[in-house]
């Protein structure tokens, strides 16, 4: 199937058929290739296949059929030239930045990020002497005022999380070309299905593919999405000498979930307008994010951005941490995790969990309150979820 070009088809077609290249087998599902080395023909062939004279594999730390046929499909949905897949989505973002960044570089990244991607931007690259400011996704001047001369990247998610906030990718692309840095957005809430920023004017795209890339929280895994240089060379390079790898299982699981990724997608936009919708009408809630709602401050970026408003809903209730949690414990359907992207509908506490590592002054600066409850709607009947946490909201309002 190599000598088709599936970009040119519609992103259901390429989740289901781009980057499969079929064996002398002739078949039809991808296989897994579960094997550490390759062999070699004669030494001199192995010789040129070290050199990169000819290409071919070699070790699976780098080079493995069943990971690349994921990288290729996921480049394919991606508008982009080239993919590297990761061990996780935290690995993606590590990946990245030890690829393109020295010591000295600086990073201008968004507050409203998952809480280990803030601790990894503040604490640990600093200990490599590349430094990070952190700015509220949607103040555009705040973005350029900590824009310095030694900025090599910005990096963003979009929409936020917890909060669903929404940046005008194409702006800040601007922002960052006009300063000689790279633009990277976590699309992980969206995917391709709904926002391609590639082809909004970013240079790389990061995913946590644990999340609804697999769909059915099976596996973990990453991945860095980019042109040939950038991602193809010098992304590729750190991965080949560090190995935060991807295995081919955990390639093939996610292979098999962007099948269903359109499908799935649709229905967890659905579900969650409706519950979203719901949820603003309920007595104790004292506001919803959700990029679906007219009231929601990035509504029409949103939908000019977007293919639709995503998964995530985030509600907060009146009475605070212990409201919350009195919530979350009296669900009995809901999955109490802080895993998302799930086919299951999972509900956290995002101050004492995701963020829980982050000073308390850093959450306050991100929006993230102790009556903040995240939402990843799954695809569950919308009435079932409705009823469950109502149960949750009565229990918060009575005790």
């Amino acid at each position: 199937m190599t000598d088709i070009d599936f970009r040119e088809f519609g992103i259901a077609t390429q989740a289901l058929r781009g980057g499969q290249r079929r064996t002398n087998e002739q078949e039809h599902s991808e296989p897994i290739f579960p094997t550490s080395s390759f062999t070699f023909q004669s030494a001199a062939e192995a010789a040129a296949k070290f050199s990169e004279q000819q290409p071919g594999n070699i070790y699976s730390r780098f080079s493995n059929p069943t990971v690349r046929a994921f990288q290729d499909r996921l480049a394919i949905m991606e508008g982009g030239e080239a993919c590297v897949a990761t061990a996780s989505g935290m690995s993606a973002i590590l990946t990245t930045c030890m690829a393109l960044l020295n010591a000295g570089d600086h990073i201008v990244s968004s507050i409203g990020i998952f809480g280990t991607s803030v601790s990894l931007f503040g604490n640990h690259l600093g200990r490599f002497g590349v430094h990070t400011d952190f700015v509220p996704l949607t103040d555009y001047a705040a973005w350029e005022a900590a824009i310095r001369p030694e900025t090599r990247l910005l990096f963003l998610e979009t929409p936020s999380n917890p909060l669903t906030e929404i940046a005008d990718i194409a702006r800040l692309a601007e922002l960052a070309h006009a300063n000689d840095a790279v633009l990277v957005v976590d699309n992980c809430f969206c995917t391709p299905v709904l926002q391609r920023p590639l082809a909004l004017g970013a240079d790389i795209v990061i995913h946590s593919a644990t999340k609804y890339l697999d769909g059915q929280g099976r596996c973990v895994g990453g991945a860095v999405i980019g042109n040939a240089e950038q991602v193809g060379k010098q992304v590729l390079g750190f991965l080949r000498a560090a190995g935060p790898s991807m295995s081919p299982f955990n390639a093939w699981v996610f292979l098999k979930g962007l099948e269903t990724l359109a499908l799935r997608m649709r229905a967890h936009c659905e579900n969650a307008l409706a519950l979203a919708t719901w949820l603003a009408e309920q007595p104790g809630v004292s506001r919803v994010h959700y990029p679906g709602l007219a009231t929601h401050a990035q509504h029409e970026l949103a939908a000019r951005q977007q293919n639709g408003f995503g998964g995530i809903v985030s509600f907060e209730v009146e009475g605070g941490r212990e409201a919350a949690w009195r919530v979350i414990d009296h669900t009995r359907v809901l999955s109490i995790t802080a895993n998302l992207g799930d086919a299951r509908t999972t509900i956290t506490h995002p101050a004492s969990t995701t963020h829980g590592r982050n000073p308390p002054a850093q959450r306050a600066a991100a929006g993230i309150t102790e009556g903040l409850i995240r939402l990843s709607v799954g695809l569950e009947d919308v009435a079932d979820l409705c009823a469950d946490l109502d149960r949750g909201l009565v229990a918060a309002r009575s005790e």
